[in-house]
């Protein structure tokens, strides 16, 4: 039994490496629109107001104590160019927006 547990562990780790090498790319994420970025507004866009444009974060943490959002998608690839975006929102006390990062490959997402 214990052996035909272990095939088809290598069975399923051969299809999923296979598929990787098939596919060439793997993402990691959720993909975002990086239209609204630009709407932000530093101690006036509510943690409410960042929900109902980007949705759910992707990561949420803490920087010095202070509440942050993360929205990032990475896509890597074999053989097509790697793209990534990430948007990180620091909150205040308040729940308004404190500072932002935003980066992309894309030098159009700017």
């Amino acid at each position: 039994m214990y052996s035909n547990v272990k095939q088809s562990l290598r069975v399923v780790l051969i299809i999923t490496i296979t598929m990787l090498f098939i596919n060439g790319c793997a993402s990691v994420g959720q993909p975002f629109s990086t239209e609204p970025v630009s709407e932000i507004v530093i101690g006036k866009t509510t943690q409410k107001n960042i929900k109902s444009v980007f949705g759910d974060p992707w990561r949420v943490g803490l920087e010095n104590g202070k509440k942050t959002w993360t929205y990032g998608f990475y896509q890597y690839s074999l053989i097509n160019k790697t793209q990534t975006k990430d948007l990180v929102v620091r909150f205040d006390d308040q729940g308004l927006v404190s500072s932002y990062t935003f980066n992309s490959t894309n030098p159009d997402d700017i």
